[in-house]
């Protein structure tokens, strides 16, 4: 059998990026096409999709999406979580709904599971395939909470310096000195002002990511805070004080990769099956220009 490789696309993250980066300062009609429908997001998106399943080797395929901010297993617990984000700009709204219904058209698998975050479909559908060998992961997203994500076979495809690089869970371990399972600790102490997680207030980048490679986890920092390193002394008060949240922060931020719905999901569901004709006719249909790699 040859080589199978998985990619896994965080929807959101990849439409929101194209929307951002082509509508600044440019105006309305430019953003639509002649039936006075936005594309601007659509025409990086499919371009990005092509390229990779190009660049890749990509023979199995899933576009994950996010359900509502208040449908979350995380937002019914903690009614805090993400909740200073303010509603997506109208014309993202409606490029996603055009772009569900294109891939759907195109026959390309789009994934979502009530109370879940698109990252967690990804944790567990990342985490099966690398279990069952079947071969390599990429997941395409910049978000880094899914560092945590990384092994042998799961890699992830980041923007960095204006490059895109597949960075690996070896690239991991070289830049942080630490195992992507330890990543979420890190982040407990860090929390994300982008989600609203609080974390260990006091604990910044200097000291979250050495504590954790020193003592292995935020169990251990607390098991130990009265015989940490001298050189921890000035943040002794503020982990015992930031306990409670640097646990919460924790709970938040670890991504599920055992969501019981997709415990017995095929996987060659998600096999590509590529008719170019289909494709170009409603990339067509769309008026969305892009050059088809695959």
């Amino acid at each position: 059998m040859s080589q199978q490789n998985l990619l896994l696309i965080d929807g959101f993250n990849l439409l929101s990026r194209g929307h951002f980066a082509t509508s600044y300062g440019r105006p309305d009609d430019k953003l639509k096409n002649s039936n006075g429908v936005y594309t601007n997001a659509l025409r990086v998106f499919f371009q990005k999709l092509f390229n990779l399943i190009d660049q890749h080797g990509i023979t199995h395929l899933a576009v994950a999406w996010d359900v509502k901010r208040n449908e979350t297993t995380r937002s019914r617990e903690y009614d805090f979580y993400k909740s200073q984000r303010e509603d997506l700009p109208a014309p993202l709204i409606e490029q996603y709904e055009t772009l569900t219904q294109m891939l759907e058209t195109m026959n390309i698998k789009q994934l979502t599971v009530p109370s879940y975050e698109a990252d967690d479909v990804i944790g567990t559908l990342a985490t099966r395939w690398s279990a069952e060998g079947a071969g390599n992961c990429f997941i395409y997203s910049n978000d880094r909470d899914l560092f945590q994500l990384l092994d042998e076979r799961v890699s992830q495809i980041i923007n960095r310096k204006k490059e895109e690089l597949v960075y690996s869970h070896q690239d991991f371990q070289n830049e942080f000195g630490i195992s992507s399972s330890q990543w979420v600790d890190v982040k407990a102490l860090l929390g994300d002002k982008s989600d609203n997680i609080p974390g260990c207030p006091g604990i910044g980048e200097k000291s979250a990511l050495p504590l954790i490679r020193e003592y292995g986890s935020i169990d251990a920092v607390f098991e130990q805070i009265e015989q940490l390193d001298k050189k921890y002394n000035r943040y002794k008060k503020k982990l015992a004080a930031g306990r409670d949240t640097t646990y919460i922060s924790r709970d938040l931020s670890k991504i599920i990769c055992d969501i019981a719905e997709l415990e017995n999901f095929l996987f060659d569901s998600l096999e590509l099956e590529i008719d170019k004709e289909s494709i170009l006719q409603e990339l067509n249909r769309m008026e969305v220009r892009v050059r088809l790699s695959i």
